[in-house]
This record gives C-alpha cells, sequence and structure tokens, in this order.
C-alpha cells in the first residue's frame, strides 16, 4: 500500500474515511500543486461525510462529486435525507459556476439517462442520452450547467418533472425521484 511506503504523507478526506488525517472544514480552501486552489464542499446524504472538491486553476474548474453528484443522476441516500440531497445538488453545486466540469466518481451515465428520459422529455436529456450511447465514459465531459438542464435532480422547478412526481416542494420532489429511480428497471 502506497500510505505504508510513504509514511507521514497526509490524506485529505470525509472523517470516516480511512487512512484520513485531515477533514477539511467546508468552504476551506486549500492548494495543491503550483497553485491549484480547491475548496472543500460538503455534501452530505450518500454518505454524512461526503465531501466534493471544486479544483481551480486559472479560469478551469473542475468538481470531483464523489457519489453525491453522477452524470445525469444522484447517489443513493444510504445515510441522509431528500432534504440533504436537494441542499448538495441544487444549493451546494448549483450555485458553482456552469463551466464547471464535472467529475463523478462512478460511471451511471447511461441507467441514469434511461430513467431521466422516462421522467422528462426535453432535447437537453435526449442529447446526454446520445452522447452516453456512442461514449464509454462521460467524466469530464458534462458541466454544472449541462447538469441543471438534463439531470431530472437538479430540476424541482420544471413543471414537467413536478407531474412526473406529484410534488411540488423540492425536497418531496426529491424524495419521490429517488424513490421512482430506486425502482427503476
Amino acid at each position: 500500500m502506497l500510505l505504508k511506503q510513504l509514511k507521514g504523507l497526509p490524506v485529505t478526506g470525509g472523517k470516516d474515511c480511512e487512512a484520513v488525517t485531515k477533514t477539511p472544514t467546508a468552504g476551506e480552501i486549500f492548494t495543491v500543486g503550483q497553485g491549484i486552489s480547491v475548496t472543500a464542499l460538503h455534501t452530505p446524504c450518500h454518505t454524512q461525510d461526503s465531501i466534493s472538491y471544486l479544483f481551480e486553476d486559472g479560469n478551469d474548474r473542475a468538481v470531483f462529486t464523489g457519489d453525491t453528484l453522477f452524470i445525469g443522476g444522484c447517489g443513493r441516500f444510504f445515510e441522509g435525507t431528500p432534504a440533504e440531497m436537494h441542499e448538495a445538488l441544487n444549493v451546494t453545486l448549483a450555485s458553482l459556476p456552469d463551466d464547471t466540469k464535472v467529475y463523478p466518481g462512478h460511471e451511471y451515465t447511461k441507467a441514469n439517462v434511461k430513467f431521466a428520459a422516462s421522467v422528462l422529455d426535453s432535447e437537453p436529456v435526449k442529447k446526454l442520452q446520445a452522447f452516453a450511447e456512442s461514449n464509454k465514459e462521460t467524466q469530464g465531459k458534462f458541466t454544472i450547467g449541462d447538469e441543471k438542464l438534463h439531470n431530472v435532480f437538479m430540476r424541482p422547478q420544471d413543471p414537467l418533472i413536478q407531474k412526473a412526481t406529484g410534488e411540488t416542494d423540492p425536497v418531496g420532489i426529491m424524495g419521490k425521484l429517488r424513490e421512482m429511480k430506486n425502482n427503476f428497471k
């Protein structure tokens, strides 16, 4: 294991992760490499210690979202609530600049867009579906701005999403969408 070879190497991550030596506070900024700024964004729900990391290098931005935000979807609520996921997606991550590239922890786009298409018949969802069908990986190919257009979990204000869920409250919509996705085949 690399950590055994590099004793004393600091490991930054969620407090419950193995070998972590530092858990950044929400909004804490630190630097890696040659001046790359990293902001810790606490995004609890999938797990309570989930942290997304915003990397900024000049005008380039990327967010590493772990199991919180996937391309066209979101993580299961293993330790959290619909209110926490709504906050993580539609407040914390949605507040990032639209040109921020998204790097999720897993490649679930094909399954996510299949579900999204069952809920929202829109041009952005169709474009994502076409991309997912012709590309094996989607990490870094889409932005926060794209997610606001094709990710049904980030569109609680959309009347079609409200109709599909039978809900108008954003937290109620989040809970219903997750329930629908969990049961989707």
